[in-house]
């Protein structure tokens, strides 16, 4: 394993925003679990994912799994894949840590979140979507920045965590 993972995402042609001082990349642990956010090359949009380890409940599972899908977390679960399958959704596994995790994942790129390249010419920049608040969503036209991500990240390891103790 490299001593760390670069990803850097183009933002020419994005408008000024509170992504601007933001990493396009982020690891760190919480509740014991390997923790990245990633930015998404696409959209601009910041993803939250955590790395459960060989003989978790939820090792090898995904969205459409009933436990998965009843995890608390910004939009649900939208990722479920091993390490590496997604070059950037990896990450440098401490000493003792195991390399071969699961990523479990959510995006903030639904409908209501705003993204980098979601305004202005997006299908969904300023409309009002009734009732997204209830479901966890960043709100009407709000940006999920890199703060909110982390806190919304480090709220599904702990439920993780939870699951293997």
């Amino acid at each position: 394993m490299t001593e760390s993972i670069e990803h850097k995402v183009d933002r020419s042609g994005w408008d000024s925003g509170p992504w601007d001082d933001e990493p396009d990349r982020e690891e760190w642990r919480a509740h014991g679990m390997p923790c990245l956010i990633v930015r998404a090359s696409s959209t601009g949009a910041l993803c939250g994912y955590v790395g459960v380890p060989p003989g978790h409940p939820l090792h090898g599972k995904s969205y459409g799994n009933a436990a998965v899908d009843a995890l608390d977390v910004h939009g649900g679960i939208t990722f479920g894949d091993k390490c590496g399958a997604v070059a950037v959704i990896c990450h440098v596994p401490l000493p003792g840590e195991p390399d071969a995790v699961w990523w479990l994942g959510f995006d903030c790129s639904h409908a209501g979140d705003s993204t980098p390249q979601g305004a202005p010419d997006s299908p969904f920049s300023g409309m009002s979507f009734f009732g997204m608040d209830d479901f966890g969503y960043c709100g009407d036209e709000d940006y999920c920045d890199i703060a909110y991500v982390r806190t919304e990240t480090e709220k599904l390891a702990a439920q993780l965590a939870e699951m293997s103790s």
